[in-house]
């Protein structure tokens, strides 16, 4: 067995959610590496845990130095702008389309069930 696929199955496995198979439970007795994982999967769900109740008060000037940090160096310019009747133009042909798209779906869909009824028949 790879400890690729059990490992997508640990964190589950870690706070109950999920029950292992057998044979992935085989596995993981025997693993070191798929042990390791699981603890650290519960040790992380204990940290959690721990933080559940717990309040962070933050400076007001924090997000402010954030979004400095994270700005970039250089003004960003939009290239093209659509105005509000663009925009709307661009919802309608959208729409037009997708009801033209629903449509021809559903005129497959009668299709193929009327063809269907036809070879019944004969």
């Amino acid at each position: 067995m790879l400890c690729d696929s059990v490992s997508l199955q640990l964190a589950g496995a870690a706070d109950g959610d999920i029950v292992l198979a057998p044979d992935v439970r085989r596995h993981v007795d025997e693993c070191l590496r798929c042990q390791a994982e699981l603890a650290q999967y519960r040790k992380l769900l204990r940290a959690l845990t721990a933080m559940r109740d717990h309040r962070l008060f933050v400076d007001a000037g924090l997000l402010d130095e954030v979004l400095d940090a994270i700005r970039p160096p250089a003004p960003v310019h939009r290239i093209h702008r659509i105005g509000d009747r663009g925009r709307r133009a661009a919802y309608l042909a959208g729409a037009a389309a997708a009801a033209t798209a629903a449509g021809a779906a559903g005129a497959l869909v009668i299709a193929s069930r009327l063809s269907g009824k036809a070879r019944l028949a004969s």
